[in-house]
């Protein structure tokens, strides 16, 4: 029921805070289900204070527990774990501060977390995000390497010694997160986004060393499993040792089986591909010369086979003029003037004697004989 208020008559903090407490009381005992992300206990003190977190949207409870609930917990209760808390909601009215009171805290069985898994899995491969034709191919050689990691982490520290010791220029853009708690899904996620904001990021890794389910539970969640799929840049996930497989896994890229795998998987090895340029020029080096060779013997043949054409030619052509000279000489009037006969002319005009009735007494003529020539008169 509303208060009947004004501001010429406003109601009393305790009024409102004693009314919020019924309100809130009135919601009898629950039993939340969240993730662990923060313990607090004080020395000396029988309560104890633990932020409760959803693991799908970023809002959280604060729990009040009594010490004594806790150290009757095994394993005792840690960060990053799934639990389920039987409690009763409460208004701390001297703060103003809304708590949950717990009575219980029970762990999520590994089971229990294996289904939650098995759900997203489910959920996330209906939509195809799983599939082998969304994977994109790493570049042969990227412009500069997005790295998301642990903070000061031996994940971290394996790809990016590996991959200089394959490539020193390899450039690298890092991002130093948490990679498990409440914190790991939404630092991930951003770290994500921040690299894919950077045209020369060419490709992003995602690393951790291994751990428990509970441990690599955040690279199982929708939300960052999403993130991944909607990158930019190929994604290559190395995430815990080769038996670990989160969903992370599934929807990257190319999956790693280890940081160091990451590191071989992103960059060539330079002492390789030197190897293989010296192979190729070799190769490329011997099959000139065959070429040279090759075409040197065909050039070879080529040319004895023109000289012999040429000299069959010359010797066909010799022939032919052979023969020419000698129809030349059978048809010459030398050969017949050789035979004794000879050519007249009249010496004036050198017009050739035919018919001598034609020619007047006292014309002078020559005569061409074999050798020479003589002058004669018509008598």
């Amino acid at each position: 029921m509303a208060l009947d208020t004004s501001p010429e008559s406003p109601a009393p903090v305790r009024t409102v805070s004693v009314l919020i407490g019924e309100w809130i009381g009135r919601l009898g005992a629950v039993w939340i289900e969240g993730q662990v992300a923060q313990v607090s206990r004080r020395p000396g003190v029988r309560t104890a204070w633990v932020t409760l977190r959803d693991v799908e949207v970023d809002m959280s409870l604060s729990v009040v527990v009594d010490t004594g609930v806790l150290d009757r917990m095994s394993p005792p209760l840690a960060e990053g774990q799934r639990v389920v808390v039987h409690g009763r909601p409460d208004f701390y009215a001297a703060r103003g501060q809304f708590q949950v009171r717990a009575r219980e805290i029970r762990p999520v069985g590994r089971g229990a977390l294996l289904e939650e898994i098995e759900r997203v899995r489910s959920l996330l491969q209906a939509e195809g995000l799983f599939a082998a034709e969304r994977k994109r191919p790493l570049p042969f050689l990227p412009r500069r390497v997005g790295l998301v990691s642990g903070r000061a982490s031996a994940a971290l520290q394996d790809v990016v010694v590996n991959a200089r010791a394959r490539w020193p220029a390899v450039v690298f853009e890092i991002r130093e997160v948490a990679v498990q708690g409440h914190q790991a899904v939404p630092q991930v996620v951003d770290a994500i986004a921040d690299l894919n904001a950077l045209a020369e990021i060419d490709v992003i890794v995602i690393a951790r060393g291994g751990g428990s389910i509970e441990d690599l539970l955040p690279f199982s969640n929708e939300r960052l499993v999403r993130a991944i799929a909607a990158s930019r840049a190929p994604v290559v996930s190395a995430i815990g040792h080769e038996q670990d497989v989160p969903l992370a896994d599934l929807v990257a890229d190319l999956r790693a089986s280890t940081p160091t795998d990451a590191a071989k998987r992103i960059v060539p090895d330079a002492d390789e591909e030197r190897a293989l340029i010296l192979a190729a020029r070799i190769r490329l080096r011997q099959g000139i010369r065959r070429r040279v060779a090759s075409d040197q013997e065909i050039l070879d043949r080529a040319r004895v086979s023109s000289r012999r054409a040429l000299e069959s030619r010359l010797q066909r052509a010799g022939a032919d003029v052979e023969h020419l000279l000698a129809r030349l000489r059978t048809l010459s009037p030398h050969a017949t003037l050789e035979r004794g006969y000879a050519v007249v002319r009249r010496a004036d005009d050198g017009t050739v004697v035919r018919d001598a009735s034609l020619i007047e007494e006292g014309t002078d003529l020559d005569v061409r004989v074999a050798l020479g020539s003589l002058r004669a008169r018509r008598t």
